[in-house]
């Protein structure tokens, strides 16, 4: 076994590895802004559904890669705070994923069990 980290392992087989931290989110805006950060979307991503569709669809924004990495992780609060959200976000997440299916560019979106990156919790698991 090897020190490598998922991170090294996709990025030697030409895969971007993004995680995208939604601890304390609980609002559709800072959901927006942390997608933003962490996929390092265009200045003209419109922080709405529709955009955040479309700059999935459309990779031309982001640097080449063979396939793209997202863990979603500390997702649990938002979840409960804006189910309504959270529920598009994983419709717009899960199309995106299914549009880049046989493309040459996979995109995977993984949701992490756990809490976030952020800190640990005082709960179990």
């Amino acid at each position: 076994m090897t020190d490598s980290t998922l991170a090294d392992v996709l990025r030697a087989g030409g895969w971007t590895h993004v995680e995208l931290d939604l601890g304390g989110v609980t609002a559709k805006p800072a959901f927006m802004d942390r997608v933003a950060v962490a996929l390092g979307l265009p200045d003209w991503f419109g922080r709405n559904w529709d955009a955040l569709a479309d700059c999935l669809a459309d990779l031309s924004w982001a640097p080449p890669a063979r396939g793209r990495l997202l863990v979603i992780t500390g997702w649990q609060e938002y979840a409960l705070a804006a189910p309504h959200d959270w529920g598009i976000a994983q419709e717009v997440f899960g199309e995106a994923s299914d549009r880049r299916r046989g493309t040459g560019t996979a995109l995977h979106v993984v949701l992490a069990l756990g809490g976030s990156s952020q800190g640990t919790s005082d709960q179990p698991g």
